[in-house]
């Protein structure tokens, strides 16, 4: 453990660890553009520039240089000085003026670094250099002429999103970053770029001249468009949500999240529900009173039998709605599996990520069946990227063969393959914590229950279950999924759907209508026009995730808590108040009038549920339910990355994702 002295301070480091590190465990800034905590070195910028005593006659970079036993270090010298003076005036030679219109103005390194470590003044008046701009895509704006050449990007898109679309192109004073083939940047992860960049050659493209970081009130909360759940920042203003940053969460997302989470936000002020509506007597919707519309929901529930009644829960319902419709109904036609998923979810450790996302960075060798984790979550996949770069692990797939930016062996597609890959490595297995990932695209079949009962004895047989090591692992494409799940709302037994005569949408967009009677009565709750919406007899304006106080449960199996930042457009409402009022028209209102009541109401049937932000271990007990697999192939969930739900489908930024990547692909195919 070298042990050294920074500016007077003494400090022990772990071997290996660099002078900027040690700095930054004493809290001693050191300035950097390069140096990013999760990225290589590449010591290009110099901006981190110390002086060691006894060590070179110059300064030296501070975040390739590691530290050495008894090395004296100085941070705030003369030399250091000047030599960042010198840095930052070479830095700006080319760089523009425009912080006046540069989106990245109030949170840009290069403006905060200028004014702490440069000249107030330039001794350069050559003329500046110009540099064309890059079309990378509809997400991210490029302005190549502030570019300071820190490789940020190139290294986040080689070594973090997977692909080696970017590059230091040129020598000397015409290098620049641009794309080998001019081309859309791909990549689900490609609006990070953003945030790693420290100037504003990489902003923004829906937010450019919207707002400034200063005017936006801030609100930290969590990430519905996926089961991953990651930590998010809304900046809003004025009642709208202008834009949407990661939070760190190191088990998680650490600092990512992907394009969908950060630029779907503009489908939450379009095609909304402000107001409720029922259809009248010629079959055209009208508006109505809030009064109004939950009577006549209030009567027509009345009059119908139980056994009847069946409610179906959306994507990306929140727990609180989930458990006062259950309580409300009081009915066992319950389900929150719309996308046709069969499995077991008697036993929680059969429908849950166990090993937790960050503990794929413990696992040997992974196995992938039926899930495309590039798109069904996006930050699952970026983390089993690093396990591979780290130590190269085994990966295998068995489902459809696509791109997910890592070597994999394709061992099969159908059920068949995979009992023939267990057979053969059953008891040979060398690695010491191996995992399965089973995706949607496994249980979305009519052999379901089958395939779950398949991964249950696999699991035992691969080795993938001792007594330190869970690697049995469900990866979900809904939000609600796993809360849903957690209380119960799904049917035991099944239920015919088309023999309801009363039926309760709870944001259920993502269904086809079809399997409804004609003759029932459907009420739909929640915040877009979508699908649902329009097969409804009466629709109830809910709150999307931005606008409400509310529980999440991850596919983890971690509790998370969501927080408004804005209100519900019009008269729209958080979705567990509207179930309240509604049972206040029925003899049995619900025994709960705050969100602090329904929340102890939750906490004390299902303990577990009460603690936030934790991995709650689920014992490990047998799930699945034997029965004939059928010989088709394991067909993937998700289509569209970028349309998944009712918010991406309103949202004008994702239609231009899907015309640009999707579409644009499709038709290089059909060409070839």
């Amino acid at each position: 453990m070298p042990k050294l002295k920074i500016d007077n301070m003494d400090v022990e480091v772990a071997p290996g660890t660099s002078i900027l590190q040690a700095a930054e465990q004493l809290g001693i800034e050191v300035p950097r553009f390069c140096y990013h905590d999760r990225l290589s070195v590449p010591a290009n910028c110099r901006m981190c520039l110390v002086e060691v005593e006894g060590g070179p006659p110059k300064p030296v970079a501070s975040c390739a240089m590691a530290c050495a036993d008894d090395m004296v270090v100085h941070t705030d010298s003369p030399m250091v000085k000047k030599a960042r003076k010198g840095v930052m005036e070479f830095l700006l030679i080319n760089h523009p003026l425009d912080c006046p219109i540069c989106d990245q103005g109030g949170e840009c390194d290069l403006q905060d670094q200028a004014a702490g470590y440069g000249y107030d003044r330039s001794r350069y008046h050559e003329n500046k250099r110009a540099v064309p701009n890059k079309d990378i895509g509809p997400l991210v704006k490029t302005i190549m002429t502030r570019c300071i050449q820190c490789t940020r990007c190139v290294r986040f898109t080689d070594e973090i999103a997977g692909m080696t679309e970017l590059g230091l192109l040129h020598r000397g004073e015409d290098v620049e970053i641009d794309t080998f083939v001019q081309k859309a940047m791909k990549s689900e992860l490609s609006g990070n770029l953003i945030d790693i960049c420290p100037v504003g050659a990489l902003t923004s493209a829906p937010y450019a001249f919207k707002a400034r970081s200063w005017e936006l009130a801030k609100t930290e909360t969590i990430d519905v468009h996926d089961a991953v759940g990651c930590n998010i920042r809304v900046d809003s203003r004025g009642g709208e949500v202008m834009r949407v940053l990661p939070r760190l969460h190191e088990d998680i997302n650490e600092e990512w999240i992907n394009d969908r989470t950060r630029f779907a936000y503009d489908g939450l002020k379009r095609n909304r529900l402000d107001r409720p509506w029922m259809r009248d007597e010629t079959g055209k919707l009208r508006p109505a009173s809030w009064d109004e519309a939950l009577a006549a929901v209030a009567e027509q529930l009345k009059k119908t039998k139980k056994d009847k009644v069946a409610a179906l829960a959306g994507d990306l319902c929140d727990l609180e709605s989930m458990v006062a419709l259950k309580d409300l109904l009081e009915t066992e036609n319950l389900e929150c599996r719309i996308d046709g998923a069969q499995f077991d979810p008697g036993e929680r450790c059969g429908y849950i990520f166990n090993s937790g996302i960050a503990g794929i960075e413990q696992a040997d060798a992974i196995l992938l069946v039926g899930t495309n984790p590039r798109w069904e979550g996006s930050l699952v996949n970026a983390r089993i990227r690093k396990k591979w770069l780290a130590d190269k692990v085994h990966i295998g797939v068995i489902g459809e063969a696509v791109d997910l930016g890592y070597p994999y062996m394709h061992v099969g597609a159908t059920p068949e393959d995979f009992a023939a890959m267990v057979k053969e490595y059953a008891g040979k297995v060398k690695a010491e914590r191996p995992m399965i990932i089973a995706g949607m695209g496994a249980f979305q079949r009519g052999d379901g229950e089958a395939v779950h009962a398949m991964l249950y004895d696999a699991a035992q047989e691969l080795g993938c279950i001792k007594d330190d090591w869970n690697g049995f692992n469900v990866l979900h494409t809904a939000a609600s999924r796993v809360g849903a799940l957690d209380i119960g709302f799904y049917s035991k037994g099944g239920f015919d759907l088309s023999k309801m005569d009363f039926v309760y949408l709870l944001g259920a967009d993502d269904l086809n209508m079809d399997q409804i009677g004609k003759k029932a009565f459907v009420v739909y709750q929640g915040h877009h026009g979508d699908i649902g919406a329009h097969r409804a007899d009466v629709i109830l304006p809910g709150a999307a995730y931005t606008e409400k106080d509310a529980l999440y449960v991850n596919t983890e199996g971690r509790v998370q808590q969501a927080r408004r930042a804005v209100y519900p457009p019009g008269e729209a409402r958080e979705d567990w108040k509207i179930l309240r009022a509604l049972s206040g028209y029925q003899a049995k209102p619900l025994p709960y009038d705050n969100i602090l009541q329904l929340r102890e109401r939750i906490v004390k049937e299902w303990k577990h549920l009460g603690t936030l932000d934790v991995l709650q271990p689920a014992a490990w007990k047998k799930f699945g339910k034997k029965g004939k697999l059928l010989k088709q192939n394991f067909e993937l969930p998700i289509e569209n990355f970028y349309l998944t739900n009712c918010i991406t489908r309103s949202s004008d930024t994702m239609m231009e994702c899907t015309e640009a990547f999707l579409r644009a692909e499709d038709v290089a195919e059909a060409a070839e």
